[in-house]
């Protein structure tokens, strides 16, 4: 399919796959919100002692928009480490962008560029109103070195490198974080395929998912049957109240152990 203007594509694969590529609007007689973009935020300077999240949520627009994420993940789960939060906080945002990508690589013969300078982001948001793609040209045609070179290198190593700036994690983890979050994206993408009669999608979802899982900075971050996961790291969910495992985690029921546990 040829790339069309308004990413039409994507939006019947669900909320995490949609990309707005109009302007977000305000509230009736509200001026538009100014959003951040990834490549803003993944250099924002850490907020607060140690990295922490400060106690209240930043100024509208936040001067730190990792911080206000990881402070709003950290409310809502009522994480009692602030690296609970960040690492939460990191792999929503990880399984968005690979839920974009990867749709835009199986639905669009050349896909858009997804740079991190091109993406704005509201911190405060929710799929699909949390992305908004300011220009839609395309890119190269999307193998899984290009994949890896948009999401692993341009998003998700800039972003471990400032969530580890502010927080103690683990590299194992945040690894593991991207492992999971793409195989989440390819088992939806995949069921979606199936569902509605395109056996050509899910082929090429789970051959591209595959090779990306082969790739030096996600090899050995879990093991890959047909679209099941099962990652070797944890990703601290375990720790929140209420929290138990996830559906691909290392543990079988949450540790009772260390409590830090296996991190990565």
């Amino acid at each position: 399919m040829d790339l069309d203007p308004q990413l039409a594509a994507l939006r019947p694969l669900g909320g995490f796959f949609a990309l707005s590529t109009a302007p977000p609007t305000g509230g009736p007689g509200e001026p538009a919100r100014p959003l951040p973009t990834l490549a803003q935020a993944y250099a924002a300077a850490p907020t607060g002692a140690d990295g922490d999240p400060p106690a209240d949520l930043p100024a509208d627009p936040p001067a730190d928009p990792l911080a206000f994420r990881i402070g709003k993940v950290a409310r809502a789960l009522r994480a009692p480490e602030p690296r609970i939060a960040a690492s939460v906080a990191q792999q929503g945002l990880a399984a968005r962008l690979w839920s974009v990508a990867l749709g835009c690589a199986v639905l669009y013969v050349r896909p858009p560029e997804l740079a991190p300078g091109l993406l704005r982001w509201d911190p405060d948001g929710s799929a699909p109103d949390d992305l908004w793609l300011t220009e839609v040209h395309a890119s190269r045609p999307a193998d899984a070195e290009t994949l890896a070179a948009t999401v692993l290198h341009g998003h998700l190593e800039p972003l471990a490198a400032a969530l580890r700036a502010r927080h103690r994690l683990a590299p194992g983890l945040l690894r593991g974080n991207a492992a999971s979050a793409l195989a989440g994206a390819a088992r939806q993408l995949d069921a979606w395929a199936r569902a509605h009669g395109r056996p050509d999608a899910a082929a090429r979802t789970r051959a591209l998912t595959a090779e990306l899982l082969a790739h030096p900075l996600l090899a050995g971050t879990g093991t890959l049957t047909g679209t099941a996961f099962r990652r070797r790291s944890c990703c601290l969910y375990h720790r929140v109240p209420g929290g138990g495992v996830c559906g691909d985690c290392c543990f079988v029921r949450p540790p009772r152990s260390s409590p830090r546990g296996p991190s990565g």
